[in-house]
């Protein structure tokens, strides 16, 4: 079978469709963190739009391996989230929960290409998954922090660094006001678990 004959072929340009989609709530969502001071989590949340940003990348590259000469179109039908609003807070709960619910449907997009022989796109599918689980978490450790204050404030003391100018504190909250550069507390580096370092 020909890719541009195939259900995979269909399933690229609807993850296509998703990842572009994601990219761009997840810039909504960076600024309106950015605009209230949160510079690091909008950090945060920019990289993983610029990862998404690879996945369809990466997925587009995939189709133009198809034998066409020119796609002038593909219809896709996919179902696309539109729940995040203007509350910080809710918006990484339900960002992990977009989160989680692509990686569902890479799932199946794997097995539909293992299923019709197209094992290196099965492969991509599977890779995007394990990412998708990893922002996942990554939103969640957001949320969970974010929606308790702890962003800024631990049990335990933890090294804080200001990435505007380097200075760094030890202690169990952060400052509010970097003492060297005077950038505000939402410059400072979050605290999350090493393996969910992006």
């Amino acid at each position: 079978m020909e890719l541009k004959d195939s259900k995979t072929f269909k399933n690229l340009a609807t993850a296509y469709t998703s990842e572009c989609a994601a990219r761009t709530r997840y810039e909504f969502c960076e600024y309106g963190f950015r605009y209230n001071g949160y510079e690091a989590i909008a950090t945060l949340i920019d990289k993983i739009a610029y990862q998404e940003f690879n996945h369809a990348r990466v997925l587009y590259t995939k189709l133009q391996d198809a034998e066409i000469p020119q796609i002038d179109n593909i219809d896709v039908c996919a179902g696309l989230p539109f729940k995040e609003k203007w509350d910080l807070a809710t918006n990484l709960k339900l960002l992990a929960q977009d989160e989680l619910d692509e990686a569902k449907v890479y799932v199946e997009f794997e097995k539909v290409a293992r299923n019709e022989g197209f094992n290196e796109i099965a492969d991509v599918f599977k890779m995007i998954h394990d990412v998708e689980i990893r922002h996942a978490e990554v939103f969640k450790e957001l949320y969970s922090q974010f929606n308790s204050k702890e962003l800024y404030k631990k049990a335990k003391e933890v090294y804080w660094v200001c990435p505007s100018c380097g200075y760094v504190s030890f202690g169990k909250e952060a400052w509010e006001t970097c003492p060297l550069c005077q950038a505000k507390q939402g410059y400072c580096e979050l605290q999350i678990p090493a393996d969910m370092r992006l």
